[in-house]
């Protein structure tokens, strides 16, 4: 699919569909600066690329002061209900600002936000969530439904329309996965506003990936979205490696690409060990390779045939190849330091 995306720029990135932007959030109490701070660095320094931070109050504006002289990615302010901390927070350089629209407080309001956004290049980013649904829309369908999620959307890109305003980034996330990915089959076709992808509530580290995966994945292969979240019940920065992942296997970034078998009755080494070495091993390297970890050399070489580099077992012994062809037998003991050896060659 080809979707036509309008640019929108958030700092120095620009949302057009050519680069997937990874997100997360802090989630350390707003008030807590230099907590929050140091989160922030941790996560900057494993790949996110746009932070975003609940600001409750007035008195959390400060956090977004903190945030932009401490990292050097765009930061967002996550905003609901009170119009005076959008303005606080666009005052003090904030790089994007999530709002709804319809619930910041009337015409007036929206209108005093835009004009403060308008004036310093700040995008808005119109969030709708199957949680927290107007109650008429709840009412009209039923329960919080694609369809629902859309024109709740689209309700609230009509008011910032209607103040003149088209920097909009907009979200509509919901916990359940065919929902939240027919939402945003049917909202790409009504606008051409980049799209921010996310299953919310999408729970621990292994439900939440998997369920994330699903969601984010079909989209992005798709060809829809611009910016991704995962989002875990867990520490954020597993949310970027899981990004990271997501990415790599819908082939919208490169990186390290491990293939592994998942073993049988010929494997006669311990390769769910080795594997799990490998991967961490490669966790930080950056190279765009795909790398094997075969169980055997009766399929290994040939069902992995495609990969760079890659090591396939046999009894105490593992044969190294590259590309099909084999390289050299080491030992059990040696394989993972001679097949990083090799990857360090490339």
């Amino acid at each position: 699919m080809e979707r036509k995306v309008k640019p929108v720029k958030v700092a120095d990135l620009t949302l057009d569909g050519k680069r997937i932007y990874i997100q997360s959030m802090l989630n350390i109490e707003a008030h807590k600066t230099a907590e929050s701070v140091a989160q922030a660095k941790e996560l900057e320094a494993a790949g996110c690329e746009i932070i975003r931070a609940a600001v409750p109050d007035l008195d959390a504006v400060p956090l977004i002061t903190a945030l932009k002289e401490n990292v050097s990615i765009p930061v967002v302010a996550d905003i609901h209900f009170d119009y005076r901390i959008a303005l606080a927070c666009a005052e003090v350089g904030v790089d994007k600002i999530r709002i709804n629209p319809g619930n910041i407080g009337g015409e007036e309001k929206v209108r005093a936000v835009v004009a403060a956004c308008k004036q310093r290049g700040i995008p808005i980013r119109i969030g709708v969530n199957g949680g927290s649904l107007e109650k008429e829309l709840l009412a009209k369908y039923g329960s919080p439904t694609a369809e629902a999620l859309v024109e709740s959307a689209m309700g609230h890109v009509k008011i910032l329309e209607h103040c003149d305003f088209d920097d909009i980034v907009i979200s509509i996330k919901s916990s359940n996965v065919p929902t939240m990915i027919n939402a945003y089959r049917l909202l790409a076709e009504q606008c051409s506003y980049p799209l921010h992808l996310g299953v919310t509530e999408a729970g621990t580290e292994r439900m939440g990936l998997i369920k994330s995966a699903m969601g984010i994945g079909s989209l992005l292969i798709d060809g829809i979205g611009e910016t991704i979240r995962v989002s875990l019940t867990d520490t954020p920065v597993k949310e970027i490696y899981a990004a990271k992942d997501i990415l790599k296997a819908c082939g919208k970034r490169g990186g390290v690409r491990i293939v592994s078998c998942p073993t049988c009755g010929r494997t006669q080494i311990d390769l769910i060990g080795l594997a799990n070495k490998v991967e961490q091993a490669l966790k930080g390297v950056e190279k765009d390779i795909t790398v094997a970890v075969m169980g055997c050399v009766v399929n290994g070489i040939g069902e992995a045939g495609e990969a760079d580099i890659g090591i396939a077992g046999g009894k105490g012994s593992a044969v190294l190849f590259a590309h099909g062809k084999q390289l050299r037998r080491v030992s059990e003991e040696e394989a993972l330091g001679a097949l990083l050896a090799e990857i360090d060659k490339l």
